[in-house]
């Protein structure tokens, strides 16, 4: 008898190519089928988009592709397989281990751990050393659907993953892991075997204390960083850049530039500006301010606090209400007492919302662009807080647009626009990502679909390329989120518009059309620095502290070589103050060469030392922080330089 013909599925690759394989085939076929190179480079897949396992069976018509570790998927299953890892080595090494969770993170992973014995940085050597035998071990990991109650069994000594499988809805399929005699409660997915993750090319970073679930009322775990990339070098690089970070970290250069500082009595997330910190920010807002108005946009100023009510309204009081502070104060009489609660702002929204409603607007108005530089606090946990990067009192450079369907694509292109100019200003290249809608949010099919084409189009418009991040919108409307990249290579999230169907509708705002019919207007929320404090750290660190002349809180020091060249020192100190120049004088006994490496150090853009020969002359000679002496120059001529660099 002939053998029966076997049966063949298609699968597709991402460029449109169709792929033909046995029925019963797997993504590991798959990729042997591409190419030996392939089968062996690759970690895992997806089917349709969901990131999958490479054991996982294919089925005629799906979309397939093969992911390895220079791709971001693939990089994030192998960190994701290195916290397998990481709690298998630790259980192994240390008595009573509780396992927690263990996720890849932006540039590698991390661990859960309670236990009995604290962790430090000197037991890091022998859990790498254990991990890197584990990964010689090349044991395979196992995937395994599994019921509630089966789960329940397996981790009957785990009470932090019982915890989990208790908070899980019980129609959710349960999936486990078993990698030789490690057992884990996750979906998923990971590297075929440990022999396909890199021994060199991961390190234990630190360890630190974390809420479990990042609930401050749940207990303190041990929390373990890795970080981890596709190659030894890539990892070296990745070290030599955060040697560099750490050099220019905000937290040390500014309390050192006389900028800002963290005072423990006032307490975590507040910073106190100096005078030349003040100065900075004060620089920032006039000359972001005189941008806006010239785009049409209007000031605006709002109350630091309003009564719950209109948090209510605006749905803070239910959704936020953990990150706010809130506080009661007596209304009434000592005779007829009446409480009434009161809420710091968190964002400015409401009040900007409030001010549009108090009168009623044509059609002919729009777009009004309300901004205002707001100060907001938010109650964020003392472990998130990070300097000027999250803090808990910052100032939003917030501006809303509130306009009619046909202009939104202008006024989102315009605020693209504005965004390539801000960030063009400090040189600091970024791409953009689109957030969709999520699986919870208000809003109709119809309201998403046209708000998400909006942005495109805006985007389209400008030229700029962009990703699409599905799902991870706000409830209440999609939005575009700007990320640029620093002088040593770190994206930071910066700026974001946001499409808001929400406070629209809950403090029912409307506009008179043409037609004299009330029309709800489009409310877009933007901020182009995000927050003034978030966005000086970034330059803090981008430029290692030497802001630009027209930013310096100080731009030239004057420094005379001896005390008889001090009236001197001053006479070019006035000239520059008169064309709104910063100016300091070294006025202290002494030496020069001293005064010149203190302004090195205050990172001050120019020095002009003065002695008989400029004082006599009406010159100064010039020297600036990075080229070094410049030479002898007029001191008008010196001084177009300073007028030209005034906001």
């Amino acid at each position: 008898m002939s053998e029966p013909t076997p049966q063949l599925i298609h699968v597709a690759l991402p460029d449109g190519t169709p792929l033909e394989l046995p029925e019963g085939a797997t993504l590991a076929d798959a990729a042997a089928a591409i190419g030996a190179g392939l089968a062996r480079a690759a970690l895992a897949g997806t089917v349709n988009g969901e990131l999958v396992d490479l054991a996982t069976p294919l089925a005629d018509g799906q979309a397939i592709t093969i992911v390895t570790s220079r791709d971001e998927a693939g990089l994030e299953v192998m960190r994701h397989s290195l916290a397998h890892i990481l709690a298998e080595a630790v259980s192994e090494l240390f008595e009573n281990v509780a396992l927690g969770m263990g996720p890849a993170i932006e540039n590698g992973f991390y661990y859960d751990f309670k236990m009995p014995e604290t962790i430090s940085t000197d037991d890091f050597e022998k859990i790498t050393q254990r991990m890197r035998e584990i990964i010689r071990e090349d044991a395979p990991f196992h995937r395994e659907v599994v019921s509630r109650a089966q789960a329940q069994e397996m981790f009957a000594d785990e009470p932090l993953k019982l915890e989990i499988l208790d908070e899980l809805d019980p129609e959710e399929t349960v999936t486990v892991y078993t990698h030789g005699d490690h057992l884990e409660l996750c979906r998923g997915p990971h590297v075929p075997s440990a022999g396909k993750l890199p021994r060199d090319a991961f390190s234990l970073s630190r360890v630190a204390g974390a809420y479990w679930k990042g609930d401050a009322e749940n207990e303190m775990l041990q929390r373990i960083y890795g970080v981890a990339f596709a190659s030894k070098k890539d990892l070296k690089a990745y070290e030599t850049m955060m040697e560099e970070a750490k050099k220019r970290d905000h937290r040390i250069l500014g309390p050192r530039l006389g900028l800002f500082n963290f005072i423990e009595q006032v307490g975590p997330g507040m910073p106190l500006f100096s005078p030349k910190g003040a100065t900075v920010v004060r620089t920032m807002k006039t000359w972001l301010a005189k941008e806006l108005m010239r785009r049409g946009y209007e000031e605006v100023l709002t109350p630091h606090v309003y009564r719950a009510d209109v948090w209510k309204t605006s749905g803070h009081y239910d959704f936020y209400h953990d990150n706010m502070y809130f506080f009661t104060i007596n209304e009434g009489t000592d005779d007829d007492p009446r409480e009434v609660e009161f809420g710091v702002k968190p964002m400015n929204c409401p009040g900007h919302v409030l001010l549009y409603k108090q009168n009623m607007h044509s059609y002919r108005e729009m777009p009004l662009r309300y901004f205002e530089f707001g100060t907001v606090y938010r109650h964020e946990l003392s472990g998130a807080v990070h300097g000027l990067f999250r803090a808990r009192g910052f100032t939003q450079d917030d501006a809303h647009v509130f306009c009619t369907e046909d202009q939104v694509v202008d006024e989102v292109s315009s605020i693209l626009d504005l965004v390539d100019y801000i960030m063009g200003t400090f040189d600091l290249p970024y791409t953009a990502e689109i957030s969709t809608r999520p699986a919870k949010s208000i809003g109709t099919d119809e309201m998403w679909d046209k708000a998400e084409s909006f942005l495109k189009e805006a985007l389209d418009r400008r030229g700029i390329p962009y990703d699409i991040n599905e799902g991870d919108g706000a409830f209440y409307g999609p939005k575009i989120d700007i990320k640029v990249k620093d002088s040593i290579g770190r994206t930071w999230q910066c700026s974001t518009i946001q499409v808001d169907f929400n406070l629209p509708e809950r403090f029912d705002i409307v506009y008179r059309d043409a037609d004299n019919t009330d029309k709800r207007p489009w409310m877009l929320h933007r901020a182009i620095f995000g927050s003034i404090e978030r966005f000086l750290g970034i330059l803090i660190e981008n430029y290692a502290g030497a802001l630009p002349l027209w930013l310096a809180p100080v731009q030239v020091e004057v420094i005379p070589i001896a005390d008889r060249h001090l009236d001197y020192a001053r006479s070019v100190a006035e000239k520059l103050e008169e064309v709104g120049g910063r100016v300091e004088i070294a006025d202290q006994s002494e030496p020069m060469k001293a005064k010149i490496a203190k302004a090195q150090e205050q990172k001050i853009p120019y020095m002009l030392i003065v002695g008989d020969r400029e004082a006599e002359e009406g010159t100064v000679a010039v020297r600036e922080r990075s080229q070094g002496d410049l030479g002898t120059m007029a001191l008008s001529d010196f001084g177009e330089i300073i007028e030209k660099a005034v906001v």
